[in-house]
């Protein structure tokens, strides 16, 4: 009982943070600490980044979070000393102490001061003085990154406008040539562009060649300002930021009071697939899934001479507030030095699936590795379309493998027998293949008989893109209203590109019926090394496990014809569990069919395991038929038990008000609301009670 409370408690906490709205707190009101560290941080820091800060409540989290943030930018993850964070605070000393020229400013907050923080120092500086008919000027000569979007080499200018004050970023479009020459010496049209580059050319060339163009050298068409300089700045201006996904500070917030403060500090990025696929035994939906961390780290266990790494799966679904659906999973790895190797190199995927219903929901799923305290999360709109009696493919993976597997036993990316290799990257080596999983349900003998499926694989490239074609005849398979196929082809009959590939569900008449799309990677390379893929199969002889799961999300989003037919599917299957056979009863004492209630709740009436449960669920049904005398008793004995149980506390405090026993009901509904003090239906009871008794 306490395990499955925790686990309740821990996702009640997890919901409530990821619905939480938090108001910021003022910067100014912040401990000086942390307005320092806003100020070292100003040109680097991404708004998400800042935006999570500032709804934080305490130093503890913001510790945490700047202790986070300079590590996230570390370049050697492994050495003690953040070589990142060490040039920044140099830069923002230097700019404090020597970028200030003609202004009362603190050096960081001016032009130059900025870009020396986000660029650090020029590869060369030119000095340009008033004396020679320009505004004092400084050049400042950079190697950009391309990588970030940079040129490969550009300028920067900065000038005392007017000749006095602080030293501004000069812009060719906003500011313009005309800006940098002192105009009374020589009356000029300041839109003349060609005129002015020739005066700026004979008063100072360098100068010329940057007055258009942050580019060197570059002349545009008809000497008029550059277009693309406003970009190269709006590009250094974000260059900080492009070696950091900002997901994390999100995942920060929303996953605080749930992961412990050593995971908080090593969020890891992931890649997943997700899909739906329809069993074609069961007949019921299932979405499968695959999470592969970008990072894996792991222990050595030296009386076995093993590696080790232990993951534990946490997954939800919700709509709206409301959990529908929650589980955790342990996946613990063990293996030889001899595969540490493939390992590193492959990565971890980890693989599960579960009974769906139709709907939209959010899917979340955490994945926290107890090796390097890291964490990873998915979160994903997904959606189910209502069942139909229309034909429709259902569930299409890619993959690079089938294996055969036994029928008998439910495993992620199976269908009967056949189970997908997956990579969440879905990108494949030339030498390997590309295998296809789908379904198709829904299936009539004539669309049987005449229809088909088309493919189309198209490469991405623009010159003379690889386009392939084909079409499987749905007479060719044995028939049935729920039709699952598998097939592949071979990757070297495509070219090394980008692709799509689109699925066509076609009637007798040429139209489509239905359509799906997706897309995969050719790599050049004779190699991709997959992830090492982690599961647990599921036996088929439980597969009234999946029927009381559908039930109980049915009932969760309130559609109880649906999930009354699964309760009594599932019970029908397994009459022997009784933890099913409770929350059945349960479910009927919720619709208010008590009888049939009752009559569920007496057949564990022996079972000593289940006592607490029998006079609870009891005293619930007496209270649904109106009969408060023998609630109580029923009650009274649950709580002989367990006395520590809020619901039957207010059950009997509620039948104690009810039998007009008024003090006993305070009595237990103060007991109860101690135990619980956010009880506020309960806090409300009490005062009509009091309120009664005046």
């Amino acid at each position: 009982m306490k395990a499955k409370t925790s686990t309740i408690i821990l996702f009640f906490l997890l919901i409530s943070s990821l619905f939480s709205s938090t108001q910021k707190i003022k910067e100014k009101d912040l401990p000086q600490k942390y307005r320092d560290w806003l100020k070292y941080a100003t040109y680097i820091i991404h708004k998400k980044e800042k935006d999570v800060f500032m709804q934080l409540i305490n130093e503890r989290d913001r510790d945490i979070f700047v202790k986070t943030f300079w590590k996230k930018r570390d370049p050697t993850p492994g050495t003690p000393l953040n070589e990142y964070k060490e040039e920044i605070l140099r830069r923002f000393n230097y700019a404090n102490k020597r970028l200030k020229y003609g202004t009362p400013k603190q050096g960081w907050r001016t032009d130059m001061g900025m870009m020396y923080i986000i660029l650090g120092p020029p590869i060369s500086i030119e000095r340009i003085a008033s004396s020679r008919g320009l505004y004092p000027c400084q050049i400042w000569s950079y190697y950009g990154d391309p990588k970030k979007g940079l040129p490969t080499h550009f300028s920067l200018v900065f000038f005392q406008r007017g000749g006095a004050g602080e030293y501004k970023l000069y812009s060719p479009i906003s500011d313009g040539p005309a800006s940098l020459l002192i105009m009374s010496r020589n009356k000029m049209d300041t839109f003349d562009y060609a005129q002015l580059y020739k005066e700026i050319m004979e008063l100072a060339p360098g100068l010329a060649l940057v007055s258009l163009s942050l580019i060197p050298g570059e002349v545009p068409f008809n000497f008029q300002p550059s277009l693309q300089s406003a970009t190269i700045i709006a590009d250094i201006m974000e260059s900080p930021k492009k070696d950091v996904n900002p997901s994390y500070a999100t995942h920060f917030l929303d996953y605080r009071g749930i992961v412990s403060t050593e995971y908080l500090l090593n969020f890891v990025e992931s890649t997943a697939e997700i899909s739906f696929l329809q069993d074609p035994v069961l007949n019921i939906s299932f979405l499968h899934f695959s999470i592969a961390p970008e990072k894996v780290s792991v222990d050595y266990f030296e009386p076995k001479d093993q590696y080790f790494c232990n993951y534990k799966l946490d997954v939800n679904i919700t709509v709206e507030n409301d959990i529908i659906f929650q589980y955790s999973k342990d996946f613990p790895f063990y293996f030889s030095p001899d595969d540490l190797k493939k390992l590193e190199g492959n990565g971890i995927a980890i693989e599960d699936t579960f009974p769906i219903i139709e709907g939209t929901y959010k899917l979340h799923i955490l994945l926290r590795n107890s090796v390097g305290k890291e964490f990873s999360v998915i979160e994903k709109e997904i959606s189910l379309s209502e069942d139909s009696t229309l034909p429709k493919i259902i569930g299409f993976f890619l993959g690079y493998k089938f294996q055969d597997f036994d029928s008998s036993r439910h495993i992620p990316f199976k269908v009967v027998d056949k189970k997908l290799l997956v990579d969440p990257k879905n990108t494949f080596s030339s030498t390997e293949t590309v295998a296809i999983l789908f379904s198709l349900a829904n299936v009539t003998e004539n669309l049987w008989k005449e229809g088909e499926v088309k493919f189309l694989i198209k490469g991405l490239r623009l010159e003379e893109p690889t386009v392939k074609s084909f079409s499987l005849k749905l007479k060719d398979y044995p028939f049935q209203k729920m039709l699952s196929t598998h097939f592949s082809i071979p990757a070297r009959e495509l070219t090394p590109d980008y692709y799509e590939i689109k699925l066509n569900l076609i009637d007798g008449k040429g139209d489509t019926v239905d359509e799906k799309n997706g897309a995969f990677v050719i790599s050049p390379k004779d190699i991709i090394p997959h992830p090492i893929a982690r599961s647990k199969a599921f036996p088929l002889t439980n597969n009234f496990l999946y029927f009381y799961v559908l039930a109980t999300m049915y009932d969760k989003v309130n559609e109880h014809e649906k999930a009354e037919f699964f309760f009594t599917k599932a019970y029908g299957l397994k009459p022997e569990y009784k933890q099913g056979l409770i929350s059945y009863a349960s479910f009927l004492l919720k619709v208010k069919k008590f009888t049939e209630s009752l009559e569920l709740i007496e057949t564990i009436k022996k079972d000593e395991s289940l006592k607490f449960n029998y006079y609870f669920l009891k005293g619930k049904v007496m209270i649904g038929l109106g009969n408060y005398a023998e609630a109580i008793n029923n009650l009274l004995e649950g709580n002989k038990i367990y006395n520590s149980d809020t619901g039957l506390l207010n059950s009997l405090g509620f039948c104690y008000y009810k039998t007009l026993q008024k003090e006993k009901a305070l009595n237990v509904l103060n007991v109860s609301l101690r135990l619980n003090p956010e009880q506020t239906q309960i806090k409300k009871l009490i005062e009509e009670i009091e309120k009664s008794i005046d």
